[in-house]
């Protein structure tokens, strides 16, 4: 089996939701509602346990080599935001029930029937992905389209954008592809286009990887993510220190009493 990957171009993407509308109809997820947030038309709002593909409204300008909002050049982006389905993943990492598995197309796979809601993957994942729901305590996120990846299927959102702005395929061939088009862009005056894959982070590296105009950070995507059980290795020998020190000050303690 080859390991898949997303390709999500926000240089394409019409902001339709088609996506969105797919996700939800394949994976049989509730409506967001259609509630005027008072901040943007964007009612799905961020991703969640019942939106596993977000279409982002960024509401600002874009200076072209500068990147980020401005209000002297006005404009509307789109992004569609998924999980990342990281290398490093720590959901995975912190899942203690074993409810959550690598796949073998590289995914991130959360199986429903084993997940005790224990909310460990919810405070591990670097983008704020994963999300219990509350009616029942699971916790929930993008599939990869599992399913109809075992059947030979793209994942739905990907089959349902009508820009292509969404790409699915082997990830080093859509890498590679990321690479041309950015060039390319850039070779037509978009000096401001980025490329997120973030391999250098301890993440090392998504396969849901992103090209975006301006600061990545307007798009929720953090420059260095991080995966918190990267941390537990320094906590571990901080407290090797701390017990070695104890146990020589008790043994100190104890000899120097001996010798009275």
């Amino acid at each position: 089996m080859s390991v898949t990957a997303f390709l999500t171009d926000s240089t394409l993407c019409i902001g339709c939701k088609a996506c969105e509308v797919a996700c939800k109809e394949w994976n049989q997820l509730p409506s967001d509602g259609f509630d005027w947030k008072g901040f943007s038309y964007d009612n799905t709002g961020q991703l969640g346990h019942s939106t596993w593909r977000h279409v982002k409204f960024v509401e600002g300008g874009v200076i072209p080599g500068q990147g980020g909002n401005s209000p002297e050049n006005f404009s509307w982006g789109f992004s569609s935001d998924v999980c990342k389905h990281c290398e490093n993943a720590g959901c995975l990492e912190a899942c203690p029930t074993g409810a959550i598995v690598r796949t073998e197309f590289g995914g991130v796979y959360i199986q429903p029937d084993v997940c005790n809601g224990c909310a460990y993957c919810v405070v591990t994942c670097p983008f704020g992905v994963v999300e219990r729901n509350r009616a029942d305590g699971r916790a929930f996120k993008c599939t990869f389209c599992y399913d109809r990846q075992k059947e030979g299927l793209q994942p739905a959102c990907a089959t349902a954008c009508p820009t292509e702005s969404i790409k699915f395929g082997e990830i080093g061939e859509l890498r590679q592809s990321a690479n041309q088009r950015l060039a390319k862009l850039q070779d037509d005056g978009f000096t401001d286009v980025h490329l997120y894959d973030p391999q250098e982070s301890s993440v090392g590296g998504i396969h849901a990887f992103f090209i975006v105009r301006g600061d990545p950070k307007t798009y929720n995507l953090p420059p260095q993510p991080e995966v918190p059980t990267t941390y537990l290795r320094k906590g571990w020998i901080s407290a090797g220190i701390a017990a070695g020190l104890m146990l020589a000050g008790t043994l100190f303690a104890f000899g120097k009493g001996s010798l009275r």
